[in-house]
């Protein structure tokens, strides 16, 4: 099981919130989507080994896909 989970909170354009979910359910190490209301349209958790593992995730994999224009990275500190 994977040391360390974030959850991700994704703002996406206008418009793009469904591809961008398609876009995150294809990234490894994610392993939670889901589409919410809110200041955020979308949170997804980010799971791996350890902090540097899912910051990499994070920047290389979620950042790039198209239709986001802004996240923010909270690292879960408790069970």
């Amino acid at each position: 099981m994977a040391a360390t989970k974030a959850f991700v909170l994704i703002e996406t354009t206008v418009g793009k919130t469904k591809d961008v979910v398609s876009a995150l359910h294809e990234v490894d190490g994610v392993t939670s989507v889901d589409v919410v209301t809110g200041p955020y349209d979308v949170i997804c958790v980010v799971q791996a080994d350890d902090l540097s593992s899912v910051g990499d995730t994070v920047t290389g994999s979620v950042h790039t896909i198209g239709g986001i224009v802004r996240t923010v990275t909270c690292l879960a500190v408790g069970d």
